[in-house]
């Protein structure tokens, strides 16, 4: 823990060196280590002004100095194994068929990291993955495939805070404390002695909300959990109320989300702020194992051959929008960070370019220098960063001027689409057409309250050819029904006489057991209509 009280020591010291210092180019004989830092649920809205008001977060601002941050990073998929299969493999959602947190890659497929290593990386992961087949609850996996059913079950529990009154209390998250350790040792006694290059991949869980075993039997994780330490972090005065819609004026996709995230009921003031500053903690204790990372290759004299790059699979709503978790394309969940620093890339350059997690597997095959592949959904971010691309329009054309996130998984009553460009997010639902799109300009409308879908009719039918152009969504949303059913056909048909049983214990239960009868007749009913969407 050394590392952690000396931070910003350490950090003031790395400052004060040379810009350039170290730096090598593209094209080098040598190609760059690389170090991946990878959290959950880190709203990237505070690696910027004003969200970086709230919270401390020194390790992160450093990162910013030091090197390129990307403005508008959103992931491909708001939920952990979708958006982390996207990552892994450098398609989109629709073409890994990632539909839920139940169903990812397969293990055996082909990742960028196994491309690297192909080509001469030494390569290491420690912490969360989370991007293979097979894993979450069996409740996660049955209420996405049950969403078209016409119930409303509460699936959470109600989010709540849970404080550790000890101000020198430091690691809360053990876990993620112990992989960073293991990551720090494996740089130290193994990475150090390398002639060859590596990637060391670090996943962490914070500031993923922590289980909530108080709400019964097979719960989810409502509760944000912090020490006197962390909280000490946030400044509690730029903590803001955020502005919700009275329930009757909801989309009714966000309403179905927030009855089934157990957030439809009263919330006092304090109950929302305490949520948003817990969730800052957490943020703050994030960043915190960044920096370990960071001080670490200080010390081994690995930070100048090494490209450090930090990011998060998707973000944390905290009481926006009347509703915690992600699961939805509004900024707070959608928008991710992301930071780059090392030899070759740009010191002190925020991008606004917009960017998507897709694009990590091309960037990473382009730092080792290895050819691309034609099929890749992302576009290499060295361009947009690197020192070595200076032709600005040739820049432009590189990426595209759009990003796709989907999503396709629970809490959340029909597949979601939405296509963010310059400062326009259009959002379709479903079959485009049983459910009434969103559209918000994020320069003038940045909370996302107001839908000007029907004030700009030539603007949503342009953005929706657009998308239609990228994917065909009511196709790949008729799949997702389809699957939704068949899988659930074969897991009840798997339960035999025990599915009354366990259906009704699942993390709905509190609501199912008043009324077993009718939800399953409810359940009975869908599996006996046609594979087409329900419109909401």
């Amino acid at each position: 823990m050394l590392l952690l009280w000396v931070s910003l020591v350490a950090v003031s010291a790395l400052a004060v060196q040379a810009p350039g210092a170290g730096e090598q180019r593209r094209g080098a004989a040598k190609v760059p280590n690389v170090v991946l830092v990878v959290s959950d649920s880190f709203d990237g809205r505070l690696t910027f002004h004003p969200g970086s008001q709230v919270v401390k977060l020194p390790f992160i601002n450093f990162m910013k100095a030091r090197g390129t941050s990307f403005l508008n990073a959103y992931t491909n998929s708001p939920i952990c194994c979708p958006s982390r299969a996207a990552m892994w493999s450098g398609l989109f959602t629709h073409l890994t068929e990632s539909w839920n947190n139940f169903k990812g890659l397969d293990p055996n497929y082909t990742t960028w990291m196994d491309v690297m290593e192909r080509h001469g990386y030494r390569t290491q992961k420690f912490g969360k993955l989370d991007y293979t087949s097979g894993h979450h609850s069996v409740s996660n996996r049955v209420e996405a495939w049950t969403r078209d059913v016409a119930f409303l079950l509460r699936q959470e529990g109600r989010p709540m805070v849970n404080l550790i009154h000890n101000r020198t209390k430091v690691r809360v998250m053990e876990r993620d404390w112990q992989n960073t350790d293991k990551a720090i040792n494996w740089l130290r006694k193994e990475a150090i002695n390398y002639t060859e290059p590596f990637v060391l991949y670090l996943g962490l869980n914070l500031p993923h909300p922590y289980p909530s075993p108080s709400s019964g039997e097979n719960f989810g994780s409502s509760t944000f959990h912090t020490s006197l330490y962390w909280l000490g972090k946030v400044s509690r005065d730029a903590v803001k109320i955020p502005k919700w819609s009275p329930l009757s004026e909801m989309h009714p996709v966000d309403y179905y989300s927030s009855y089934t995230k157990n957030c439809t009921g009263r919330f006092t003031e304090k109950e929302i702020k305490n949520i948003r500053a817990f969730y800052y903690a957490m943020c703050a204790e994030t960043d915190a194992m960044l920096g370990e990372i960071i001080l670490a290759l200080h010390q081994l004299d690995l930070l100048q051959k090494t490209i450090v790059i930090y990011f998060s699979d998707h973000g944390e709503l905290a009481m926006e929008h009347r509703q915690f978790y992600k699961m939805s394309m509004y900024e707070a969940s959608a928008h991710v960070p992301l930071l780059m620093m090392g030899p070759g890339i740009k010191v002190d350059l925020q991008v606004s370019n917009v960017v998507s997690l897709v694009d990590i597997y091309p960037t990473m095959l382009d730092i080792a220098g290895i050819p691309l592949p034609q099929n890749l959904s992302g576009y290499s971010l060295l361009p947009l960063s690197s020192e070595t691309f200076k032709n600005e329009h040739k820049v432009k054309n590189l990426h595209p001027p759009w990003i796709l996130s989907e999503f396709h998984g629970c809490n959340v009553n029909a597949s979601t689409y939405m296509l963010r460009t310059n400062h326009w997010k259009y959002i379709a639902y479903s079959d485009g057409a049983s459910v009434l799109p969103q559209l918000f300009d994020l320069s003038s409308d940045p909370d996302e309250l107001t839908n000007v879908a029907v004030k700009f009719p030539e603007i949503t039918y342009s953005l929706d050819q657009k998308l239609r152009s990228i994917i065909n969504y009511p196709k790949v949303s008729a799949s997702v029904h389809q699957y939704n059913k068949e899988q659930f056909i074969k897991w009840k048909q798997s339960i035999g006489q025990n599915y009354s049983n366990v259906i009704a214990n699942l993390r709905w239960h509190q609501d199912w057991q008043k009324e077993p009868r009718k939800y399953e007749s409810a359940i009975d009913q869908w599996l006996k209509t046609r594979m087409n969407p329900r419109a909401v």
